[in-house]
């Protein structure tokens, strides 16, 4: 089970990809805040964001973990509206 709420049959390719990737990191907090921002957009997403989604999802847990809970700051190279579009939909699921 990959704890996605979608089916990937629909979804292209890299999509499919992006959204195994997103659910399969290592550390299940990550697993549910990129897993579950996927399972919401990944069907609708524009090239540009999955372009953006791929390189955070190359960023380590450990990295987003930090960002994603304001221990560290997002260094001005991840801090694009996606990440905070991700980081707003993880706290509006946990509202």
């Amino acid at each position: 089970m990959t704890g996605s709420t979608i089916s990937s049959e629909k979804l292209d390719p890299r999509r499919r990809k992006l959204l195994f990737r997103a659910w399969h990191r290592g550390i299940k907090e990550m697993d549910l805040i990129l897993g579950g921002y996927a399972d919401a957009f990944i069907a609708t997403m524009p090239d540009g964001d999955l372009d953006e989604f791929e390189m955070l999802l190359e960023t380590s847990d450990r990295d987003l973990v930090k960002w994603f809970t304001n221990e560290e700051a997002v260094p001005d190279t991840a801090d694009t509206l996606l990440f905070r579009q991700i980081q707003a939909h993880a706290l509006a699921l946990r509202a």
